[in-house]
Protein backbone atom coordinates (compact mmCIF):
# COMPACT_ATOMS: atom_id res chain seq x y z
CA UNK A 1 0.00 0.00 0.00
CA UNK A 2 2.78 2.64 0.88
CA UNK A 3 4.29 1.70 -2.58
CA UNK A 4 1.09 2.60 -4.41
CA UNK A 5 1.11 5.70 -2.53
CA UNK A 6 4.51 6.97 -3.15
CA UNK A 7 4.35 5.74 -6.33
CA UNK A 8 0.68 8.01 -6.92
CA UNK A 9 2.01 10.90 -5.32
CA UNK A 10 5.51 11.05 -7.24
CA UNK A 11 2.81 10.86 -10.32
CA UNK A 12 0.79 13.64 -9.24
CA UNK A 13 4.28 15.42 -8.87
CA UNK A 14 5.13 15.04 -11.86
CA UNK A 15 1.66 16.83 -13.64
CA UNK A 16 2.78 19.98 -11.80
CA UNK A 17 6.07 20.04 -14.38
CA UNK A 18 4.76 18.85 -17.46
CA UNK A 19 3.24 15.42 -18.25
CA UNK A 20 4.64 12.35 -17.82
CA UNK A 21 6.24 10.51 -20.48
CA UNK A 22 7.83 7.22 -18.75
CA UNK A 23 5.90 4.49 -17.23
CA UNK A 24 6.53 1.19 -16.07
CA UNK A 25 4.17 -0.83 -15.22
CA UNK A 26 3.77 -4.47 -13.31
CA UNK A 27 0.67 -6.63 -14.37
CA UNK A 28 -0.68 -9.16 -12.03
CA UNK A 29 -0.80 -9.47 -8.08
CA UNK A 30 0.34 -7.84 -5.14
CA UNK A 31 3.92 -8.76 -5.56
CA UNK A 32 5.34 -5.55 -7.06
CA UNK A 33 8.77 -5.51 -8.82
CA UNK A 34 10.97 -2.30 -7.90
CA UNK A 35 10.02 0.86 -9.16
CA UNK A 36 7.16 -0.38 -11.24
CA UNK A 37 3.44 0.39 -10.86
CA UNK A 38 1.71 -2.03 -10.23
CA UNK A 39 -1.63 -3.31 -12.40
CA UNK A 40 -4.42 -5.43 -11.05
CA UNK A 41 -7.32 -6.91 -12.46
CA UNK A 42 -9.05 -4.25 -10.76
CA UNK A 43 -7.05 -1.28 -11.86
CA UNK A 44 -9.98 0.53 -13.67
CA UNK A 45 -9.15 3.33 -15.72
CA UNK A 46 -9.53 6.81 -13.78
CA UNK A 47 -7.86 9.94 -15.91
CA UNK A 48 -6.87 11.04 -12.72
CA UNK A 49 -4.55 8.93 -11.90
CA UNK A 50 -3.61 8.55 -15.76
CA UNK A 51 -4.34 5.01 -16.25
CA UNK A 52 -5.84 1.86 -16.01
CA UNK A 53 -8.06 -0.82 -18.00
CA UNK A 54 -10.94 0.18 -19.71
CA UNK A 55 -13.02 -2.21 -18.53
CA UNK A 56 -12.29 -4.46 -15.65
CA UNK A 57 -14.75 -7.39 -16.06
CA UNK A 58 -13.71 -10.51 -16.97
CA UNK A 59 -10.14 -9.82 -16.06
CA UNK A 60 -7.71 -12.50 -13.73
CA UNK A 61 -4.61 -11.37 -11.87
CA UNK A 62 -2.26 -14.32 -12.03
CA UNK A 63 0.63 -14.89 -9.60
CA UNK A 64 2.71 -18.37 -10.31
CA UNK A 65 5.14 -17.46 -7.60
CA UNK A 66 8.69 -16.38 -8.83
CA UNK A 67 10.10 -13.36 -10.39
CA UNK A 68 7.79 -10.33 -9.24
CA UNK A 69 7.96 -8.90 -12.94
CA UNK A 70 7.59 -12.32 -14.81
CA UNK A 71 6.19 -14.71 -12.51
CA UNK A 72 2.64 -12.95 -12.49
CA UNK A 73 0.23 -11.61 -15.54
CA UNK A 74 -3.32 -10.35 -16.35
CA UNK A 75 -5.15 -12.24 -18.41
CA UNK A 76 -8.91 -12.73 -19.72
CA UNK A 77 -11.42 -14.80 -21.59
CA UNK A 78 -12.10 -11.53 -24.17
CA UNK A 79 -10.14 -8.69 -25.47
CA UNK A 80 -9.16 -6.20 -23.09
CA UNK A 81 -7.70 -2.58 -23.19
CA UNK A 82 -5.11 -0.85 -20.81
CA UNK A 83 -4.76 3.68 -21.50
CA UNK A 84 -2.28 5.78 -20.41
CA UNK A 85 -2.32 9.52 -20.33
CA UNK A 86 0.42 10.59 -22.13
CA UNK A 87 1.34 13.34 -24.45
CA UNK A 88 1.65 13.45 -27.96
CA UNK A 89 4.67 11.89 -29.52
CA UNK A 90 6.53 8.90 -31.02
CA UNK A 91 6.64 5.87 -27.80
CA UNK A 92 8.57 2.65 -27.39
CA UNK A 93 6.38 0.43 -25.81
CA UNK A 94 8.32 -2.88 -24.19
CA UNK A 95 5.96 -5.78 -22.79
CA UNK A 96 6.45 -9.29 -21.14
CA UNK A 97 4.13 -11.63 -22.24
CA UNK A 98 3.81 -15.12 -21.55
CA UNK A 99 3.24 -17.94 -18.65
CA UNK A 100 5.86 -19.63 -16.51
CA UNK A 101 3.40 -22.33 -15.85
CA UNK A 102 1.46 -22.30 -19.10
CA UNK A 103 1.13 -21.35 -22.84
CA UNK A 104 -0.21 -17.98 -23.92
CA UNK A 105 -1.58 -16.40 -27.18
CA UNK A 106 -1.36 -12.65 -27.62
CA UNK A 107 -2.43 -10.40 -30.63
CA UNK A 108 -1.58 -6.92 -29.76
CA UNK A 109 -2.98 -3.58 -31.61
CA UNK A 110 -3.35 0.00 -30.36
CA UNK A 111 -5.56 2.63 -30.50
CA UNK A 112 -7.98 2.24 -33.12
CA UNK A 113 -6.97 -1.59 -34.27
CA UNK A 114 -3.75 -0.67 -35.57
CA UNK A 115 -2.26 -3.97 -35.71
CA UNK A 116 1.61 -4.01 -33.63
CA UNK A 117 2.12 -8.05 -32.83
CA UNK A 118 -0.13 -10.99 -34.08
CA UNK A 119 -0.23 -13.98 -32.63
CA UNK A 120 2.18 -13.97 -30.45
CA UNK A 121 2.67 -17.89 -28.99
CA UNK A 122 5.02 -19.05 -25.96
CA UNK A 123 5.12 -21.97 -24.50
CA UNK A 124 5.57 -22.90 -20.75
CA UNK A 125 7.94 -21.20 -18.82
CA UNK A 126 8.33 -19.12 -21.79
CA UNK A 127 8.18 -15.34 -21.21
CA UNK A 128 9.07 -13.08 -24.07
CA UNK A 129 10.34 -9.53 -24.43
CA UNK A 130 8.65 -7.21 -27.62
CA UNK A 131 8.63 -4.09 -28.56
CA UNK A 132 6.41 -1.98 -30.61
CA UNK A 133 6.54 2.16 -31.16
CA UNK A 134 3.09 3.91 -31.28
CA UNK A 135 2.43 7.25 -32.38
CA UNK A 136 0.53 9.30 -30.16
CA UNK A 137 -1.54 12.05 -31.18
CA UNK A 138 -4.22 14.47 -30.39
CA UNK A 139 -6.00 17.27 -32.36
CA UNK A 140 -4.25 20.49 -31.75
CA UNK A 141 -1.77 21.95 -33.62
CA UNK A 142 1.43 23.58 -32.21
CA UNK A 143 4.54 25.66 -33.31
CA UNK A 144 8.29 24.71 -32.87
CA UNK A 145 8.08 26.09 -29.32
CA UNK A 146 5.32 23.85 -28.16
CA UNK A 147 2.47 26.60 -28.77
CA UNK A 148 -0.72 26.18 -29.78
CA UNK A 149 -2.13 27.58 -32.97
CA UNK A 150 -4.61 25.90 -34.53
CA UNK A 151 -6.89 22.79 -34.03
CA UNK A 152 -7.85 20.03 -36.21
CA UNK A 153 -11.62 20.16 -36.71
CA UNK A 154 -13.02 16.61 -36.29
CA UNK A 155 -15.88 15.13 -37.34
CA UNK A 156 -18.58 13.87 -35.13
CA UNK A 157 -17.78 10.44 -35.45
CA UNK A 158 -14.27 10.94 -34.50
CA UNK A 159 -14.97 12.23 -31.17
CA UNK A 160 -15.37 8.40 -30.05
CA UNK A 161 -12.06 7.04 -32.06
CA UNK A 162 -9.42 5.07 -29.66
CA UNK A 163 -7.24 8.27 -30.96
CA UNK A 164 -7.19 11.92 -30.69
CA UNK A 165 -8.52 11.48 -27.27
CA UNK A 166 -5.14 12.03 -25.63
CA UNK A 167 -4.74 8.68 -24.31
CA UNK A 168 -2.55 5.71 -25.57
CA UNK A 169 -4.49 2.49 -25.67
CA UNK A 170 -3.35 -0.68 -25.82
CA UNK A 171 -5.74 -3.87 -26.88
CA UNK A 172 -4.60 -6.91 -25.56
CA UNK A 173 -6.60 -10.32 -28.11
CA UNK A 174 -6.41 -13.77 -28.89
CA UNK A 175 -7.41 -17.05 -27.12
CA UNK A 176 -4.93 -16.66 -24.40
CA UNK A 177 -3.15 -12.68 -23.87
CA UNK A 178 -1.15 -12.51 -20.99
CA UNK A 179 0.80 -9.74 -20.09
CA UNK A 180 3.28 -9.31 -17.26
CA UNK A 181 4.62 -5.94 -17.75
CA UNK A 182 4.70 -2.81 -19.80
CA UNK A 183 7.09 -0.40 -20.35
CA UNK A 184 6.83 3.05 -22.42
CA UNK A 185 9.47 5.36 -22.99
CA UNK A 186 9.45 8.38 -25.74
CA UNK A 187 11.57 7.72 -29.29
CA UNK A 188 13.03 11.09 -30.17
CA UNK A 189 15.17 9.12 -33.51
CA UNK A 190 12.63 6.86 -34.93
CA UNK A 191 11.67 8.34 -39.10
CA UNK A 192 7.91 8.98 -39.01
CA UNK A 193 5.61 7.80 -41.54
CA UNK A 194 2.75 10.17 -41.85
CA UNK A 195 -0.47 8.27 -43.70
CA UNK A 196 -2.67 10.74 -45.46
CA UNK A 197 -5.62 9.31 -47.29
CA UNK A 198 -9.58 8.38 -46.82
CA UNK A 199 -11.35 5.60 -45.40
CA UNK A 200 -9.25 2.78 -47.33
CA UNK A 201 -6.44 4.26 -45.41
CA UNK A 202 -7.83 4.90 -42.30
CA UNK A 203 -6.77 3.63 -38.63
CA UNK A 204 -11.00 1.79 -39.07
CA UNK A 205 -12.29 1.35 -35.35
CA UNK A 206 -15.25 -0.92 -35.80
CA UNK A 207 -15.12 -4.56 -37.09
CA UNK A 208 -15.79 -5.42 -39.87
CA UNK A 209 -14.08 -2.27 -41.31
CA UNK A 210 -10.40 -2.01 -42.10
CA UNK A 211 -7.88 -0.26 -44.30
CA UNK A 212 -4.34 -0.86 -45.07
CA UNK A 213 -2.80 1.88 -43.08
CA UNK A 214 -4.03 -0.05 -39.99
CA UNK A 215 -2.03 -2.99 -40.95
CA UNK A 216 1.19 -1.34 -41.65
CA UNK A 217 3.20 -0.75 -38.82
CA UNK A 218 2.93 -4.43 -38.48
CA UNK A 219 5.54 -5.09 -41.15
CA UNK A 220 8.07 -2.45 -39.86
CA UNK A 221 10.94 -2.72 -37.51
CA UNK A 222 10.25 -0.72 -34.14
CA UNK A 223 12.09 1.72 -32.44
CA UNK A 224 13.06 2.55 -36.06
CA UNK A 225 9.95 3.79 -38.25
CA UNK A 226 6.68 4.11 -36.48
CA UNK A 227 3.62 5.08 -38.81
CA UNK A 228 1.55 7.79 -38.02
CA UNK A 229 -1.63 7.37 -39.88
CA UNK A 230 -3.77 10.66 -40.47
CA UNK A 231 -6.21 10.09 -42.92
CA UNK A 232 -10.04 9.74 -42.32
CA UNK A 233 -13.19 8.61 -43.79
CA UNK A 234 -14.81 10.26 -46.02
CA UNK A 235 -11.93 13.03 -47.09
CA UNK A 236 -10.61 14.88 -50.12
CA UNK A 237 -7.35 16.28 -50.73
CA UNK A 238 -9.01 19.77 -50.12
CA UNK A 239 -11.47 18.76 -46.86
CA UNK A 240 -8.01 17.28 -45.53
CA UNK A 241 -6.71 21.08 -46.29
CA UNK A 242 -10.27 22.41 -44.92
CA UNK A 243 -10.31 20.57 -41.76
CA UNK A 244 -6.70 21.73 -41.10
CA UNK A 245 -5.84 18.26 -40.72
CA UNK A 246 -2.34 18.14 -42.67
CA UNK A 247 -1.60 21.68 -41.38
CA UNK A 248 -0.93 19.35 -38.21
CA UNK A 249 0.94 17.11 -40.09
CA UNK A 250 3.35 20.68 -41.73
CA UNK A 251 4.12 21.72 -38.39
CA UNK A 252 4.70 18.01 -37.23
CA UNK A 253 6.94 16.82 -40.04
CA UNK A 254 10.73 16.83 -40.14
CA UNK A 255 13.61 16.10 -42.02
CA UNK A 256 13.90 12.30 -42.46
CA UNK A 257 10.17 11.89 -42.29
CA UNK A 258 7.72 10.54 -44.88
CA UNK A 259 4.66 11.41 -46.16
CA UNK A 260 2.28 8.97 -47.93
CA UNK A 261 -0.56 10.68 -50.10
CA UNK A 262 -3.57 8.39 -51.42
CA UNK A 263 -6.73 10.78 -52.23
CA UNK A 264 -9.08 9.74 -55.34
CA UNK A 265 -12.01 7.94 -54.27
CA UNK A 266 -13.85 11.11 -52.65
CA UNK A 267 -12.23 13.87 -54.89
CA UNK A 268 -13.84 12.17 -58.02
CA UNK A 269 -17.13 12.99 -57.08
CA UNK A 270 -15.96 16.82 -57.66
CA UNK A 271 -14.90 16.37 -61.44
CA UNK A 272 -12.00 14.88 -63.14
CA UNK A 273 -8.29 15.51 -61.57
CA UNK A 274 -8.19 19.09 -63.18
CA UNK A 275 -11.53 20.52 -62.58
CA UNK A 276 -11.50 19.16 -58.79
CA UNK A 277 -7.87 20.53 -58.19
CA UNK A 278 -6.54 17.47 -57.61
CA UNK A 279 -3.28 17.79 -59.53
CA UNK A 280 -2.91 21.24 -58.26
CA UNK A 281 -2.81 20.52 -54.55
CA UNK A 282 -0.78 17.20 -55.01
CA UNK A 283 1.93 19.33 -57.09
CA UNK A 284 1.68 21.78 -54.24
CA UNK A 285 1.81 19.27 -51.40
CA UNK A 286 4.75 17.63 -52.77
CA UNK A 287 6.62 21.01 -52.53
CA UNK A 288 5.79 21.49 -49.00
CA UNK A 289 7.28 18.17 -48.14
CA UNK A 290 10.60 18.84 -49.72
CA UNK A 291 10.70 21.88 -48.43
CA UNK A 292 10.26 20.30 -44.90
CA UNK A 293 12.96 17.92 -45.81
CA UNK A 294 10.35 14.99 -45.71
CA UNK A 295 10.70 12.96 -48.78
CA UNK A 296 6.91 12.02 -50.49
CA UNK A 297 5.43 9.34 -51.62
CA UNK A 298 2.44 9.44 -53.47
CA UNK A 299 0.01 6.50 -53.55
CA UNK A 300 -2.47 5.56 -56.43
CA UNK A 301 -6.17 4.37 -55.24
CA UNK A 302 -6.62 0.85 -54.81
CA UNK A 303 -9.69 -0.51 -57.13
CA UNK A 304 -12.95 -0.94 -56.34
CA UNK A 305 -14.64 -4.54 -56.54
CA UNK A 306 -16.05 -3.76 -60.27
CA UNK A 307 -15.38 -6.32 -62.72
CA UNK A 308 -16.53 -6.87 -66.19
CA UNK A 309 -17.82 -10.03 -68.04
CA UNK A 310 -14.66 -11.11 -68.34
CA UNK A 311 -13.95 -10.87 -65.10
CA UNK A 312 -11.17 -7.87 -65.21
CA UNK A 313 -11.46 -5.11 -63.08
CA UNK A 314 -13.11 -2.00 -64.16
CA UNK A 315 -11.56 1.61 -63.57
CA UNK A 316 -13.69 3.01 -61.83
CA UNK A 317 -11.13 5.94 -60.49
CA UNK A 318 -11.69 7.99 -63.77
CA UNK A 319 -7.97 9.68 -64.55
CA UNK A 320 -7.43 9.88 -61.29
CA UNK A 321 -4.90 7.14 -60.85
CA UNK A 322 -3.26 8.07 -64.48
CA UNK A 323 -2.63 11.70 -62.87
CA UNK A 324 -0.82 10.77 -59.84
CA UNK A 325 1.56 8.22 -62.12
CA UNK A 326 2.21 11.43 -63.84
CA UNK A 327 2.69 14.08 -61.25
CA UNK A 328 5.40 11.21 -59.68
CA UNK A 329 7.33 11.53 -62.71
CA UNK A 330 7.22 15.32 -63.46
CA UNK A 331 8.47 15.79 -59.31
CA UNK A 332 10.49 12.82 -59.64
CA UNK A 333 9.57 11.21 -56.64
CA UNK A 334 8.02 7.88 -55.23
CA UNK A 335 5.52 6.06 -56.76
CA UNK A 336 3.60 3.01 -55.09
CA UNK A 337 1.01 1.75 -57.52
CA UNK A 338 -1.31 0.48 -55.37
CA UNK A 339 -4.18 1.03 -58.11
CA UNK A 340 -2.19 -1.72 -60.21
CA UNK A 341 -1.35 -3.94 -57.68
CA UNK A 342 -4.91 -4.31 -56.37
CA UNK A 343 -6.02 -5.32 -59.95
CA UNK A 344 -3.83 -7.52 -60.19
CA UNK A 345 -4.72 -8.77 -56.64
CA UNK A 346 -8.50 -8.43 -57.03
CA UNK A 347 -8.48 -10.29 -60.77
CA UNK A 348 -6.26 -13.45 -59.05
CA UNK A 349 -9.32 -13.61 -56.53
CA UNK A 350 -12.14 -13.19 -59.11
CA UNK A 351 -15.32 -11.72 -58.51
CA UNK A 352 -16.59 -14.37 -56.07
CA UNK A 353 -13.67 -14.82 -53.68
CA UNK A 354 -12.82 -11.13 -53.67
CA UNK A 355 -15.87 -10.72 -51.84
CA UNK A 356 -14.14 -12.27 -48.92
CA UNK A 357 -12.29 -8.98 -48.77
CA UNK A 358 -14.43 -6.42 -48.91
CA UNK A 359 -17.49 -5.88 -46.55
CA UNK A 360 -19.77 -9.02 -47.71
CA UNK A 361 -21.53 -9.84 -44.74
CA UNK A 362 -24.92 -11.70 -44.05
CA UNK A 363 -27.74 -10.11 -42.01
CA UNK A 364 -27.08 -10.17 -38.54
CA UNK A 365 -23.33 -10.50 -38.81
CA UNK A 366 -22.37 -7.43 -36.53
CA UNK A 367 -24.93 -5.97 -33.61
CA UNK A 368 -28.12 -4.23 -35.30
CA UNK A 369 -27.26 -5.13 -38.75
CA UNK A 370 -30.25 -6.37 -40.03
CA UNK A 371 -29.64 -5.97 -43.65
CA UNK A 372 -26.96 -7.46 -45.79
CA UNK A 373 -23.54 -5.68 -46.01
CA UNK A 374 -22.57 -5.41 -49.61
CA UNK A 375 -19.58 -2.90 -49.97
CA UNK A 376 -17.45 -3.25 -53.12
CA UNK A 377 -15.23 -0.06 -51.97
CA UNK A 378 -14.32 -1.38 -48.49
CA UNK A 379 -12.15 -3.98 -46.77
CA UNK A 380 -12.30 -6.02 -44.21
CA UNK A 381 -9.31 -7.14 -42.36
CA UNK A 382 -8.06 -9.85 -44.29
CA UNK A 383 -8.47 -7.19 -47.50
CA UNK A 384 -6.66 -4.76 -45.67
CA UNK A 385 -3.70 -7.22 -45.25
CA UNK A 386 -3.10 -8.01 -48.09
CA UNK A 387 -3.43 -4.84 -49.31
CA UNK A 388 -1.08 -3.36 -46.78
CA UNK A 389 1.26 -6.09 -48.05
CA UNK A 390 0.93 -4.57 -51.57
CA UNK A 391 2.19 -1.10 -50.38
CA UNK A 392 5.61 -3.34 -48.74
CA UNK A 393 5.99 -4.97 -51.70
CA UNK A 394 6.46 -1.80 -53.68
CA UNK A 395 8.63 -0.31 -50.79
CA UNK A 396 11.04 -3.02 -51.41
CA UNK A 397 10.69 -3.89 -54.98
CA UNK A 398 11.51 -0.05 -55.68
CA UNK A 399 14.13 0.32 -53.26
CA UNK A 400 13.02 3.03 -51.49
CA UNK A 401 15.21 3.88 -48.36
CA UNK A 402 12.65 2.59 -46.43
CA UNK A 403 12.90 -1.31 -47.23
CA UNK A 404 16.14 -1.12 -45.11
CA UNK A 405 13.37 -1.15 -41.80
CA UNK A 406 11.00 -3.77 -43.29
CA UNK A 407 10.68 -6.53 -40.21
CA UNK A 408 10.53 -10.18 -40.70
CA UNK A 409 6.92 -10.18 -40.47
CA UNK A 410 6.91 -8.95 -43.99
CA UNK A 411 7.74 -12.75 -46.14
CA UNK A 412 7.16 -11.54 -49.79
CA UNK A 413 3.93 -11.22 -51.18
CA UNK A 414 2.78 -12.23 -54.77
CA UNK A 415 -0.70 -10.73 -55.83
CA UNK A 416 -0.77 -12.94 -58.78
CA UNK A 417 -1.08 -15.42 -55.47
CA UNK A 418 -3.19 -13.73 -52.86
CA UNK A 419 -2.98 -15.74 -49.12
CA UNK A 420 -5.10 -17.88 -48.22
CA UNK A 421 -8.52 -16.33 -46.50
CA UNK A 422 -9.16 -19.37 -43.89
CA UNK A 423 -5.68 -18.90 -42.77
CA UNK A 424 -5.94 -15.56 -42.08
CA UNK A 425 -5.51 -14.46 -38.45
CA UNK A 426 -7.63 -11.57 -37.33
CA UNK A 427 -9.02 -12.29 -33.46
CA UNK A 428 -12.02 -9.73 -33.18
CA UNK A 429 -11.83 -6.82 -31.42
CA UNK A 430 -15.48 -5.30 -28.80
CA UNK A 431 -16.11 -2.33 -31.43
CA UNK A 432 -18.50 -3.52 -34.40
CA UNK A 433 -20.26 -1.26 -36.13
CA UNK A 434 -22.56 -1.95 -38.87
CA UNK A 435 -22.65 1.90 -40.69
CA UNK A 436 -20.71 2.10 -43.13
CA UNK A 437 -17.65 4.68 -42.93
CA UNK A 438 -17.81 7.99 -45.12
CA UNK A 439 -17.26 7.96 -48.72
CA UNK A 440 -17.19 5.57 -51.40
Amino acid sequence: MKKELSLLVLFICSLYFGQQTSFKFDFGGDRVENGFIPITATSKFDRKIGYGFMDISGLKSIDRGGNALTGDFITSDKPFYFSVVIPEGNYDVKMNLGDTKGSSETTVRVENRRLMLNDVKTKQDEILEKTITVHVKDSIIRNQKGEQIGIVKLKPRETKYLHWDNLLTIEFNDKAPKVCSIIIQPNKTAKTVYLTGDSTVVDAQYEPWASWGQMLPYFFVPSEVVIANYAESGETLKAFEDRHRIDKIWNKIKPGDYLFIQFGHNDQKYGNSEKSGYRKRLKEWIQKAKQLGATPVLVTSMNRRVFDENNKIVNTLDDFPEAMREIAKQESIYLIDLNALSKTLLEAMGPEAAKKAFVYYPANSYPNQSKALADDTHFNAYGAYELAQCVVKSIVDQNLPLKKFISRNYKSFNPNNPDDVTKFHWPESIFMESLKPDGN
